[in-house]
């Protein structure tokens, strides 16, 4: 039997991945923002379903529901070397940025600069057409 990982359990070697999934209420137009907006590459599934590459590996399913509720928190997070840059870009592109005021405060472009407080990344939301609430957050692994 293989040994786990130092530090995990011996029940986490069950498992080969995982993915997240979230719905939407319109499959076509998410299919166009994922794709063509934002530029993931999108698959179609079954059941009408959606099948987004992740850039940094693995994959988000996205499915259609017709009494779909958008979640009140982040569902996705892409990350990206240069936030101010890539909302600049997103902007460009048609997305129109969250702002918030408490208990976070955003800029006049709707960036968080979390690097600031030297804790946190450097992030800014927005919305698909299904009001899921996305974000660009700055790569601080490098």
């Amino acid at each position: 039997m293989t040994q786990p990982a130092k530090g995990r359990s011996e029940k986490a070697v069950l498992f080969t991945g995982g993915f997240s999934s979230f719905s939407v209420n319109d499959i076509s137009k998410a299919k166009q923002f994922y794709g063509d907006t934002l530029g993931l590459d999108v698959a179609d599934e079954q059941e009408g379903a959606l099948r987004l590459e992740n850039p940094s590996g693995g994959f988000l399913f996205l499915y259609p529901k017709e009494d779909h509720k958008p979640a009140t928190f982040t569902v996705f997070n892409l990350q990206v070397d240069d936030v101010s840059n890539a909302v600049d870009d997103l902007a460009n592109r048609g997305i129109q940025f969250l702002q918030y005021d408490d208990p976070i405060k955003t800029d006049e472009k709707g960036i968080f600069w979390g690097s600031k407080d030297g804790h946190s990344p450097n992030i800014a939301w927005f919305e698909d057409p299904a009001g899921n609430i996305l974000s660009v957050i700055e790569d601080q692994s490098g």
